[in-house]
């Protein structure tokens, strides 16, 4: 028998998206936030740099909108830009009214100023911005009586309820206990996707191992359309080293004078961009990636130590702490860095409300494709984006669940009778590295026709094999991520052979000019069974 929970919204995602959006229900709706591992676990709580709003009276929001859509590339959506450079100044007011105190300088609040901002408006707490956002929406979140948290639990499937022919409406989800290897049901009136981005899909990633595009692809085979999917983020400066993986340098590093070198201690960010060190993300992080393939060597430098040391030790603790701990005092020692997967700027394409294809059914954060970021995100744009449309997807399902009568489903168990046990797990640890290091070989920064040909050559063999095990076998945590990390590739692997030129941060040598008409790529749900992989007793 399957154990079930009942609530008014399911919250699938404890980071800045999901809790704000939580915070922002009404007292008298229940609400249920799953996380997948602890609460402190996601992308939210490692974000360094700060929050982009504009909040001095020599900058305008104009500017800001501008700084957008040059960022994207044109492909952002005008109208969804506005929406949320206007609403910035309102979602600082809201972080701080719950007690967040971003840096000061000499009474002002200190802004930083990263790539292809042309003012420094990136609000900060020194260099943790994102662990001090999340550590206040946590506690936020236990003091409302309404909102009950729970940890380490797997959203495995989307259920859904047929309300006419051709339409459905979300009425739940089956999600997976790894403590206890069970499959849980939870029947929600309304299902808020906020489960992050799917970088996990690359070999070398600064996002947590949580991050395996568990929202965009239960979205997807659930019939909701995806959008922008090849525009994958590299953040040009992660540490490299064997002792300290996935550990992000700050643009705002950058932002502060840092420069980058090569081992033999010349700047080269002049050779590609007049704005050198604060030219955007994908101009960075392709001129690094040209160098290191170009010398042979393994990785390039940021440097800091021209700063004088009261300002790195201020400005940047977390990063200075954490490097002492491995023998980098950046003080004294340039840092070495490379290009790593960071953030995924297409998704569950949604409006203005976070609403996505499906009745009930609602994306917000790294999950969904808003339109704000088109080709390449603005540094910062990500934290701000968040609470925005956290509030605006809150205020709609408020309206939603007011006006709609609950439908009260007859949902079936969830059914293990056809599988058994799996001895042959090891399966899976080998398909998972496959799929992590040809997708960072071949989908990459730098993209060529062929290369794509071979990574979806490969997505269709290893589909095929995660078909077949899925169908025969219980399910696990590994086999769950495994499965949406394939039907993320495919999706990325889809627009990126779609898109017949380069823009923003799809780069490919075979197109290397962009194209005169500005297209965002949406792709609907696949049809055929074997894409779907969905089990039978999804819809009721």
């Amino acid at each position: 028998m399957t154990l079930r929970h009942e609530t008014d919204v399911l919250v699938i995602g404890s980071g800045a998206a999901g809790l704000a959006s939580a915070i922002n229900l009404p007292p008298q709706v229940r609400i249920l936030v799953l996380s997948k591992e602890d609460m402190k676990a996601g992308s939210t709580n490692r974000a360094q740099g700060g929050i982009a709003a504009v909040t001095d009276q020599d900058d305008s929001t104009e500017s800001h909108f501008t700084d957008t859509l040059m960022a994207g590339a044109g492909l952002c959506d005008p109208e969804a830009v506005r929406f949320v450079v206007n609403h910035g100044a309102a979602a600082v007011n809201d972080l701080v009214s719950m007690g967040i105190q971003f840096d000061t300088h000499k009474s002002e609040l200190h802004r930083t100023k990263e790539g292809g901002h042309s003012h420094r408006r990136v609000l900060h707490v020194a260099d943790a911005t994102g662990k001090v956002i999340a550590a206040t929406l946590i506690a936020e979140a236990n003091r409302r009586s309404n909102i009950t948290l729970l940890n380490d639990r797997i959203a495995v499937e989307l259920i859904l309820q047929r309300v006419s022919d051709e339409a459905k409406q979300v009425v739940g989800a089956y999600v997976y206990d790894p403590a206890a290897d069970r499959v849980e049901c939870i029947r929600a009136r309304s299902v808020v996707l906020a489960t992050g981005g799917a970088s996990k899909v690359y070999l070398y990633t600064s996002n947590p191992d949580t991050c395996t595009g568990d929202g965009i692809a239960m979205a997807w085979r659930a019939g909701c359309r995806l959008s922008n999917m090849e525009f994958n983020q590299f953040h040009p400066t992660c540490l490299y080293h064997p002792d300290a993986r996935s550990f992000l340098i700050s643009e705002a590093v950058r932002g502060e004078g840092g420069k980058l070198r090569l081992p033999d201690g010349s700047t080269f960010m002049q050779r590609f961009d007049t704005r050198q060190e604060l030219a955007s993300r994908d101009i960075v992080a392709r001129a690094i990636d040209y160098e290191i393939k170009r010398l042979g060597i393994e990785c390039v430098y940021l440097d800091v130590t021209d700063l004088a040391n009261a300002h790195v030790e201020k400005h940047f603790p977390t990063i200075l702490e954490r490097l002492l701990e491995i023998g980098i005092d950046i003080r004294k020692d340039p840092i070495p860095v490379v290009p790593a997967a960071h953030y995924t700027c297409g998704g569950v394409l949604v409006d203005q409300h976070g609403r996505t294809d499906l009745d009930a059914l609602y994306a917000i954060g790294e999950v969904a494709c808003t339109g704000v970021h088109g080709a390449n995100r603005l540094a910062s744009n990500s934290l701000l984006e968040c609470l925005v449309y956290a509030k605006s997807a809150a205020e709609h399902i408020a309206e939603w669940l007011a006006h709609t009568p609950d439908s009260e489903p007859d949902i079936s168990d969830w059914d293990e009778s056809q599988v058994t046990n799996s001895d042959e797990n090891v399966v899976l640890t080998h398909n998972w590295m496959e799929l992590r290091r040809f997708m960072w070989d071949y989908v990459g920064i730098v993209r060529t026709d062929k290369r794509l040909e071979r990574a979806a050559n490969r997505i269709n063999m290893l589909k095929g094999e995660v078909h077949e095990f899925y169908s025969h076998y219980r399910i696990n945590s590994d086999l769950i991520e495994l499965r949406n990390l394939i039907n993320v590739a495919e999706a990325i692997v889809n627009g990126a052979q779609w898109r017949k030129e380069s823009r923003g941060l799809h780069f490919t040598l075979d197109y290397p000019e962009q194209g005169h008409d500005a297209r965002p790529s949406i792709q609907c749900p696949p049809a055929d069974p074997l894409d779907v992989l969905q089990p039978a007793n999804a819809i009721v």
